[in-house]
């Protein structure tokens, strides 16, 4: 072998260490894209006695039926848990609320769908989606309306889209915290705050004039009403409900 030819070696495998090199570098300065979850952290030092307990695991007195004197059969308790067994209808604070923080936890089946709803009023409506805003109760994966960040869990539905990577899998708790202050209104779940947005403001009215709601006069109109939730047809589970009021 002469040296003209243990020159070239000597050159390829020097190229060959060179181009190792380089794809280690670039494996560190450009690391896969990841996306992560938005953050924050619910605060809340309140006092237990600011706090009024809508359900405990044993009472159903802080509810009826909407348009109703009683609680429909479709709910009941089960293993401490304020569950939609079968059809009977949305159900609402038997109390009306103004300004107040609202806790609670859910969790539904595989492709169940729900909601939380405020500020809702009875006289002249067949539905509590006439008046009140939704905070949308789901399981992502599953339901198709996952498939849409304005009508995912924890959005205001159809009008403010939620984070994606924030809910828990269906038939797992997810936590709810939602705060309304004079027309400012927080969505928080699983501790992160994932919409904000103000009632009545610019923003507010345009989105509602673009959606399905732009017929509803009445639809987020309301300074107080009653908290909802929902009977969409599904096996959903609601535990731990408190509020507290703010004003």
């Amino acid at each position: 072998m002469n040296n003209c030819t243990l020159s070239v070696y000597a050159i390829t495998f020097l190229g060959m260490l060179a181009g190792c090199d380089a794809s280690a570098d670039r494996s560190v300065q450009e690391p896969a894209a990841t996306k992560e979850a938005p953050t924050g952290v619910v605060e809340n030092d309140a006092p237990d006695d600011q706090w009024q307990v809508l359900f405990d695991g044993t009472s159903l007195d802080h509810f009826r039926g909407f348009k109703q004197e009683g609680m429909p059969d479709g709910w009941e308790i089960v293993e401490g848990s304020l569950t939609r067994t079968g059809s009977g209808g949305d159900i609402i604070t038997r109390e009306q609320y103004d300004d107040f923080e609202l806790e609670l936890e859910w969790k539904v089946q595989p492709n169940g769908n729900s909601g939380i709803f405020f500020n809702v009023a009875e006289d002249g409506y067949g539905s509590v989606w006439q008046t009140g805003p939704e905070m949308q109760v789901l399981d992502d994966e599953l339901h198709y309306d996952g498939k849409n960040r304005l009508t995912c869990a924890g959005s205001n539905y159809a009008l403010h889209a939620a984070p994606e990577g924030v809910v828990h899998p269906a038939g797992q708790w997810n936590t709810v915290r939602l705060v309304l202050r004079g027309d400012s209104v927080e969505h928080w779940l699983n501790g992160t705050n994932v919409v904000s947005y103000e009632l009545q403001s610019p923003e507010w009215k345009a989105l509602v004039a673009g959606s399905k709601f732009r017929d509803m006069p009445d639809y987020g109109t309301r300074a107080s009403g009653h908290i909802a939730l929902q009977d969409h047809g599904d096996v959903v589970e609601y535990r731990n409900i408190r509020i507290r009021r703010l004003n």
